[in-house]
């Protein structure tokens, strides 16, 4: 099971390696937007599987809190790059 779950980190790692870069040669707002969120919530994905790994409940909340957080600044940023328009 460890093993499965370190395998997860590195995958999750991978992923935002390639985020980062596809950041820095994305053409538009909207494109790093769409990969920071994806880049945000590897990240996300990390700390839950770390805190399975390590059995911390501390890491479940954590997760929890920044998802929702994650959440609320997608939709801020919507409407930002939509100028409000619905």
């Amino acid at each position: 099971m460890t093993v499965i779950l370190w395998l997860t980190i590195a995958i999750l790692s991978a992923a935002i390696l390639v985020g980062m870069f596809r950041v820095a040669t994305a053409p538009d707002a909207a494109s790093r937007a769409v990969v920071g969120d994806l880049v945000f919530f590897s990240a996300i994905g990390i700390i839950a599987v770390i805190g399975l790994v390590n059995e911390s409940a501390v890491s479940v909340d954590a997760t929890l809190i920044a998802s929702v957080l994650g959440i609320l600044a997608t939709v801020a940023l919507a409407r930002i790059l939509t100028r409000g328009r619905r």
